[in-house]
């Protein structure tokens, strides 16, 4: 009988060993990489098929929109030679014809070849979508494509990743993910006369639908207070004491560097804050609140409820305003965009999360705005420069546009 018994776990163990599908690592990496390179909050549209495309980009040239990467062999990408893969990832060239550069090749060049192949290996495997992909709203002349060819001689220099030699492993892996597959500069960077990042502004802000893509350069980020702890708290999380993420950035929280594992978060963060040793966080500003400034009733009016008499939050309702990183911005574009349209609710787990902010566009009038705005500035910030009725009114125009 135990021998009996014996024999059957062991039959019982091996159907369990061979009944077990074993997963390809180099599937297994591609799967990482794709995260890391935010292809699904790209690529897929809020109740479309994960990377099936169709999501709007607007541009100064009309609207692009994602194309459908997945493995379909009509639709999709399945009919890819690893070739075609990589003209793609590295030129912006289809079998199909030229992309336009908001598909961001012009950051994804920097992957390496073995990054590149364990890429191709996973979509090659993702689950068939047969949406078919939409027509782009782009006029003429823009809607000719062969005209790319010229800006990619102009603009696009097809360059390996090359490590400075100078810097740690730890900060050259940073370096790798942020201009590489993390494409960080194609929001964050401004762009030139020809519409490419401006390289010698990297990383020092852009405006894009409406709102500040941040100065995240070392310097900048220094100097608000952050340190590699509630930087990667903000990037994992989408929230720290520094404060939290809205507009575009979200999804790429949500959909992208949530999913990086601890060593490369550490890369990153070291990398942005040139430092591979923590940082300590700063004392934050004391706050003076100024009762005779016209921005202090509205405070009271419309903020202490959820952020506080001294501005510290909620936690799991609302962020501090003691220390927060968008008030202290040399822009107030962000400040203002949030007051004027809130920010809906974001889950980031089954136990933190933040309550909706309302926006105030039909409530406070321009010159209310930009009193609130300054007084949020000069209260919780270092930040002097100081907003006018005229801006919030011209800033109001450029984001109805955004808002349609």
């Amino acid at each position: 009988m135990n021998l009996s018994r014996l024999a059957l776990a062991l039959l019982l163990g091996i159907g369990v060993v061979t009944g077990a599908k074993a997963q390809d690592p180099l599937v297994e990496q591609g799967r990482y990489l794709a995260k890391v390179g935010d292809c699904a909050a790209c690529h897929t549209t809020e109740s479309g098929q994960t990377y099936a495309g169709g999501l709007a980009f607007k541009t100064p040239f009309g609207v692009i929109y994602s194309t459908n990467i997945s493995a379909d062999k009509k639709q999709g990408i399945g009919n890819y030679s690893y070739q075609d893969f990589y003209e793609v990832m590295h030129n912006g060239k289809a079998p199909t014809g030229r992309l336009y550069p908001a598909m961001p090749y012009t950051s994804y060049h920097l992957v390496t070849d073995a990054d590149m192949k364990a890429l191709y290996a996973y979509f090659m495997q993702t689950k068939p979508a047969a949406t078919p992909n939409r027509d782009n709203e782009v006029g003429f002349p823009f809607n000719v494509r062969t005209g790319l060819l010229g800006w990619n001689l102009v603009a696009h220099d097809d360059t390996a990743f090359a490590p400075d030699a100078t810097k740690s492993a730890n900060w050259n892996r940073g370096r790798y993910l942020v201009d590489g597959l993390g494409h960080c500069g194609e929001c964050h960077t401004p762009r030139n006369f020809f519409m490419a990042m401006d390289s010698s502004h990297y990383l020092q802000g852009a405006r894009i639908e409406g709102v500040m893509a941040p100065n995240i350069t070392a310097t900048e980020l220094r100097r608000q207070g952050w340190t590699q702890d509630s930087l990667s708290k903000l990037l994992q999380k989408g929230y720290s004491i520094k404060g939290g993420v809205f507009a575009g950035m979200y999804p790429v929280v949500e959909k992208s560097f949530a999913y990086l594992t601890e060593e490369d978060m550490h890369a990153v963060t070291s990398y942005l804050l040139d430092s591979d040793t923590p940082l300590s966080s700063p004392e934050p500003k004391p706050a003076t609140l100024d009762t005779r400034h016209p921005g202090y009733a509205l405070y009271r009016n419309y903020c202490t409820g959820c952020h506080g008499q001294d501005g510290q939050g909620k936690p799991n309702v609302t962020p501090a305003l003691s220390s927060n990183g968008t008030l202290d911005q040399p822009s107030p574009v962000n400040t203002l965009a949030i007051l004027l349209h809130g920010i809906p609710a974001q889950n980031y787990s089954q136990t933190e999360r933040f309550a909706p902010m309302p926006g105030y566009i039909n409530e406070m009038s321009d010159q209310d705005l930009a009193d609130l705005t300054n007084f949020l500035r000069q209260t919780w910030s270092s930040q002097s420069v100081k907003v006018s009725a005229d801006e919030v009114r011209t800033l109001k125009q450029e984001l109805a546009e955004h808002h349609e």
